[in-house]
This record gives C-alpha cells, structure tokens and sequence, in this order.
C-alpha cells in the first residue's frame, strides 16, 4: 500500500525501496543499503542524490564514511510544497505568454476556413437562420452580393427569395448575379425589387448557385435531387472570388434587370 504512495508521489520502484530501507534501519552508508535492498551500490549511490534533491532524506558526512538518513515523514509535504510553487511559476509564465500572443494576434489578420453541408430538407430552414449573418458580413466587408444563380434555385426557393427582399434584406445591401434568360427568373424580376440585379449571360451553361457573401462562399446544387448547400467561411476565398464575379459582370453587355 505504501508502495504505490510513493510511487504516486513520483518516486521510481529503487526509490522506494531505499527510502523504506532507511526509515527502517535508520542511519546507513551506501554499501549496507546495498546488501539491505539487494541494489548493486552504484544505483544506490544514484537513487540516493535523487532522494535527497527530492528532500527527504539527507547525507551525514561527519564520520570517516558519509551515511544516508532519512528526515521525518511529515517532511514529505515539501513535495507538495515545491509543487505548488512550480505550479504557480508555471501559471505567472502562461499568463504571461497568453498576453504576449494575444499582441501578436492582433497584428496579424487570418481566416479559419469552416465548411458547413446542409442536406435537401434543412436548406430552406438554413437560408433563414444564415441571413441575419450573411447580411452582418456583407455590410462589414462588401455590400455587393456577388455570384452565379441557376434559375432552378429560383424555381424551388422562390419564396425564400421574395422574403428576403420584402423582409430580410438590409438598407444598402445590392445583389448582383450572372444567370441565363429563362421565363421563372423573368417572373421573379417582375416583382420589382430595387437591389436586386441580375445579368444575363447568353451561353452560361452552370450546375450550381454561387454566392459570395462578404466572407462566405455559398453553393447551391438545385438542378438534380437531393439538393446541397456548401457553404465555406474564408476571407481569401471569398474575397479572390468576389473580384472574379465584378470582372465578369463589368465585362458583359448591360442586359440586366
């Protein structure tokens, strides 16, 4: 039971047997706690300056031979003690460290990419829960939604797209999107929202719905089943693809809505 104490306090299987040793015979040079512990008198030598660095033994070194003694149990509570000055010495340095690298990271801007995938049944749910930040990025980095639109996601999200423009949308935030001249987008046009702009691009042949969103990239597959949304928070992405789109919509003929 002792044994595994120690052995919990961090003393070695030799430590423990030579620091039992001790308390048991009191007062002993090296070669008798050889013979004691059955531990050859060069390890002994060793395994007693590990003890008396721990502080619970001490070396006697009045006589011709120095002999080993151990101090009291109770001084036991000096590892406790040093551990807990160590600890603290460690936290003063972590507190230190934490301060001087929040500096650093507020000098340096990045982006941790995050990918979020919604299925077909919790994109409309997902469209409405991602507004409010959508817009927050938007007003915060560029207020032009940029992007592709496939006229299905007009087909099939319809009603999410008349309630942002009626509803969710805020003052100053402009969509820009490329698409092809299909009667469904021509019907949603007729309804006559300001900020929303569209471009025709005779020939634009895409699979998917691509938004840029401030800081977001958002894909939408809606021409195949089930549908998928991807959405990809980096600011280098999106800022790469939002000079793409401007280029493209600069460069076509002002058919637009």
């Amino acid at each position: 039971m002792i044994e595994q104490q120690l052995k919990n306090l961090g003393f070695t299987d030799k430590a423990v047997t030579v620091y039992l040793a001790l308390l048991r015979h009191g007062k002993a040079n090296p070669a008798t706690l050889a013979k004691l512990t059955g531990i050859n008198r060069t390890t002994v030598y060793s395994v007693a300056k590990e003890l008396i660095n721990r502080g619970v033994i001490t070396e006697e070194l009045g006589s011709s031979k120095s002999e080993l003694l151990a101090l009291p149990p109770s001084d036991l509570m000096v590892l406790a003690l040093r551990e807990e000055r160590q600890l603290a010495e460690k936290k003063r340095a972590i507190t230190s460290a934490i301060k001087e690298l929040e500096i650093v990271a507020q000098q340096t801007k990045y982006s941790i990419p995050k990918i979020t995938f919604i299925e077909q049944d919790g994109i409309e749910t997902y469209l409405h829960q991602r507004t409010p930040e959508w817009n927050r990025s938007l007003k915060e980095v560029n207020p032009t939604w940029w992007g592709f639109q496939d006229d299905t996601f007009v087909k099939h999200y319809g009603k999410w797209i008349s309630w942002y423009w009626e509803q969710g949308v805020e003052p100053g935030i402009v969509l820009k999107l490329l698409s092809t001249e299909t009667d469904i987008e021509k019907q949603m046009q007729a309804k006559g929202y300001t900020n929303r702009k569209i471009r025709f691009w005779d020939g634009l042949d895409i699979d998917a719905t691509t938004w840029i969103n401030g800081d977001y990239v958002v894909m939408i597959v809606t021409n195949q089943r089930p549908h998928y949304l991807v959405e990809i928070h980096d600011a280098t992405l999106a800022r790469n693809q939002r000079a793409v789109f401007q280029r493209i919509w600069n460069s076509l003929d002002n058919k637009a809505s």
